[in-house]
Formats: structure tokens, C-alpha cells, sequence
């Protein structure tokens, strides 16, 4: 694949012979016209001597004009794998999404765990009969199928937040693509710009000669002049207009804003003629798969409030330690006492479980809600993309026909002043509606380009 660097302007071999070619002519006109002056009585044969000189120049004019107007456009594959994968590790607000499920993630064993068990010691002052001290350790349970509940509630949520991670993927991309395509539109467009200075330098040579000759007024070079500082200003400004293309895409990569881009020379356009059926379109969308299992964590955490009104089940052990009594009457005097207990949690205050049953239940209607939303949303999208998408095909064609005709009247123009030395007003507006179908034609390419990868991140294709 052959790339051109953004900045750097290539020049037309070819051009640069013919420029040779045309200044050695300058070089030799002045001789002619002082011959010229000598000989005001010139024979016919030095005439038409003459004559078919200057219509040979005239014919190599023309031959590197054509040479500059035809596009030579390599077809080059166009990928942007590698800028995805530099995004999709570098990425701030990506890496941040993908934080954002590991951390929920590790909700799981926190809420799968049973609470802790709770150890307490007590000692006496003063001694309480024969007690010295006791020890006690208690350990609550929840109700059953408590954990497991809530251990659902989490992995749901987590894997929620795992297709959000997958939706703003996507979503990168799209931006990567967006970002991406307005640099190579901008490289081509200073291309043409160049091209089309080159061709104005030209005509304005010819139009001098033909000033000098008596054969074309002086308001030829003028209009030529007039145009060129136009298109050196639009050249210029494209050349401006570099800086904030590239901070944008290099900062989507994380990287530094001066950081070189490289740009393919030529886009590889690949129509799509089949539309996605909406079923399809709706089936493995990472947003709509998140809503879904926020749902679904939503019925689990219903589950769970309703089991939060249940009673929690203790036991326990508690050990205390005796004194022996100075009497020393009592059977067992002096051993210490082991204590098993049982303790079970009262509910009696329901408002709260009740609470939280009622608000998984409206979470689980706002999700819902939020999926409908989204669904008529992203249809909506995907139609009006695939319409972006016909559009701008038909306008490729039509742009890519209107530059072939353009071509081939600009020629004919071109043609006609070289014989006659007039309407070269026609020859400078037909070569400007050149330069802007051109322009348009790439446009339209780029904007192509970004629909698609619109579509590509609407349908949740792979990249």
C-alpha cells in the first residue's frame, strides 16, 4: 500500500519536463522577437515557419495540461485496524469503560460471601459471682437462596457493564473512522489545489505568449493572476486547516497532537447493496444487550429485597470462664461453662423491604422504557444512514461522470483558444467546474466512507 504523508506535496514528474521545455521556449522568445523587429518584412515560408512553431508549443502546452488534469489515482486498500487497535489500548474513556466492568467484577465475591462471624470477649470487674470472663462467637446467616440472589444481581450487572464496554468500543471506532476520513479528504483536496496552480502557472504562460504575440488581450493574464491568488490563498488555507484534523484524530489515540498520520492516496469504495433486516439489526446491539441484563440484574435484586425481609439465622458459642468457689461445695466447682446458642433476625420493619422491592421494580420498568427508546432511536439511525448511504453512492457516480465530461470540454476549449486565442474566459471557468467536481467527488467519497462506518457501528459489525 502506498501512502503519502500529510504536509507533503508530490509533484508531477512529467510537469516538471514540460516546465523545462516551456522555459527553454521563453528563453529563445525574446531572440525571436528581435529577429522580429529586424525582419518586419518576413518572408511566407518564415511565416508559417513561425506559425508551426508556435502551434508545436502550443500542442506540448496541451499535451502537459492533459497530462495534469487526468487523475493518476493507484486504487490502495484502505485499513484502519492498526489506528483501531492503538484507540481501543490507549484510549482514556475506553480503558475507563472496561475499568468500570472489572470493578463490578469484583462486586461478586462481596456480595456472594457470607457476613463475618463476630468474636467478642468480656471480662468482670468486679467478679460476678464465680464468673471471671466469657468469650462468644456468633455467625449470622442469611435466608436461603440469599447469596446466590445477590451473586446474580452482580454477575448481571457486570456483564452489563461489559456490553456497555463493547458498545463504546464500537463507538470509538466510528470516531477513529469519523476523525480519520476529513484528514484524507483534506490531503486530497490540497493535492488538487496544487494541481490546479500548476495548470493555472501554465495557462498564465501561454496566455503571456500569446499577449506578447498580439494575439490574445492582456485581461487573460489578468483573469489567470486573479485566480491563481485565489487558489494559493484556498491552499493555504487547507494547509491551516491540518493542525486541528490531526490534533483531533491523534488525540482519540491518546498520543501527541503533533504525532505524524499517515494517509492512504486513494480510497477503496465498496457499495453496499443489501440492507439489514431490522430483526437482524436489533439482534446482538451491545446497548440493547446491556439493557437487557440491567433488566434481568434488576429481577434479581427484586428477589433479593424480598429475601432482605426474611429473618437471618445466628449461632453461636459462648465459653465462659469460672472461679472455684472458696466454700468448695458445688459439684463441678471451678470448671468453666460451654454455651451453644441460637439467634434468628425479627423483620418487623417493613417499609423498607417493601422499598426496595418497589424500587427493583421501577428499575426494571426504566430499563425497559430505555430499550424501547433506544430501539426506535436506533432504527431511526440506521435508516436515515442507509439513506446517506444511497445518496452519496448516486453522488459518486454522478461527480465521477461530470469530471469525465468536464475533462473532455476543458480539452476541446483548450483546443480552440490554442487555434483562435479566444474564450479564454470559458477555458478558465470550464477548469475551475473541473476543480469542483473533483473536489465534490471526494467529498462525497469521504462522507461514503464515514456513513459506513456509521452503519458498521449501528449494525455492531465487526471492524
Amino acid at each position: 500500500m502506498r501512502y503519502i504523508k500529510i504536509g507533503k506535496i508530490m509533484r508531477n514528474k512529467s510537469y516538471i519536463k514540460d516546465k523545462s521545455l516551456e522555459i527553454s521556449y521563453q528563453k529563445l522568445e525574446p531572440e525571436n522577437l528581435r529577429l522580429d523587429k529586424k525582419n518586419n518584412n518576413l518572408q511566407p515560408l518564415t511565416s508559417k515557419f513561425y506559425l508551426l512553431t508556435s502551434k508545436f508549443f502550443l500542442l506540448t502546452s496541451i499535451i502537459s495540461l492533459l497530462a495534469l488534469v487526468i487523475p493518476t489515482t493507484a486504487v490502495t486498500a484502505q485499513n484502519l485496524n492498526d489506528h483501531f487497535q492503538i484507540a481501543a489500548e490507549n484510549n482514556p474513556g475506553l480503558q475507563a469503560k472496561y475499568k468500570e466492568f472489572e470493578a463490578a467484577l469484583q462486586k461478586v465475591p462481596q456480595v456472594s460471601s457470607l457476613p463475618d462471624p463476630v468474636l467478642s470477649f468480656g471480662y468482670f470487674i468486679p467478679k460476678m459471682g464465680a464468673q471471671r470472663a466469657e468469650l462468644s462467637i456468633n455467625q449470622m446467616f442469611p435466608w436461603f437462596g440469599m447469596l446466590g440472589a445477590q451473586s446474580d444481581a452482580a454477575s448481571l450487572t457486570a456483564e452489563a457493564k461489559y456490553q456497555t464496554f463493547l458498545d463504546a468500543r464500537n463507538q470509538l471506532y466510528f470516531q477513529v473512522s469519523a476523525a480519520y476520513y476529513p484528514l484524507f479528504e483534506l490531503n486530497r483536496w490540497k493535492q488538487i489545489e496544487q494541481k490546479n496552480i500548476e495548470i493555472l502557472e501554465a495557462y498564465k504562460s501561454i496566455a503571456n505568449i500569446k499577449f506578447k504575440n498580439g494575439m490574445t488581450p492582456m485581461v487573460d493574464v489578468l483573469r489567470v493572476d486573479i485566480m491563481l491568488k485565489d487558489a494559493t490563498t484556498n491552499l493555504e488555507i487547507l494547509n491551516q486547516k491540518e493542525k486541528p484534523l490531526l490534533t483531533t484524530f491523534n488525540k482519540l489515540l491518546n498520543r501527541n497532537e503533533n504525532a505524524e498520520v499517515e494517509i492512504t492516496d486513494s480510497l477503496e469504495i465498496e457499495f453496499v447493496l443489501n440492507k439489514t433486516q431490522k430483526d437482524s439489526l436489533l439482534a446482538e446491539n451491545p446497548l440493547l444487550e446491556a439493557l437487557d441484563l440491567k433488566v434481568k440484574a434488576s429481577m434479581a435484586s427484586e428477589i433479593v429485597a424480598q429475601k432482605q425481609g426474611y429473618p437471618k439465622l445466628g449461632v453461636g458459642l459462648e465459653y465462659m470462664f469460672m472461679d472455684k468457689n472458696a466454700s468448695g461445695g458445688m459439684t463441678d466447682n471451678g470448671k468453666d461453662v460451654l454455651m451453644p446458642m441460637v439467634s434468628v433476625s425479627i423483620p418487623i420493619f417493613r417499609k423498607k423491604y417493601k422499598a426496595a422491592e418497589k424500587e427493583a421494580q421501577l428499575m426494571q420498568e426504566s430499563y425497559s422504557l430505555q430499550k424501547q427508546e433506544s430501539t426506535n432511536m436506533l432504527i431511526s439511525n440506521y435508516e436515515s444512514t442507509w439513506f446517506e448511504l444511497q445518496s452519496q453512492q448516486q453522488l459518486i457516480a454522478l461527480y465521477d461522470r461530470q469530471t469525465q465530461v468536464s475533462e473532455q470540454a476543458l480539452n476541446l476549449l483548450f483546443s480552440a483558444y490554442s487555434n483562435s486565442g479566444e474564450q479564454f474566459e470559458e477555458v478558465l471557468r470550464m477548469q475551475q467546474q473541473l476543480l469542483k467536481y473533483e473536489k465534490m467527488k471526494v467529498t462525497a467519497e469521504v462522507q461514503y466512507q464515514i456513513e459506513l462506518a456509521k452503519l458498521k457501528y449501528l449494525t455492531a459489525d465487526e471492524y
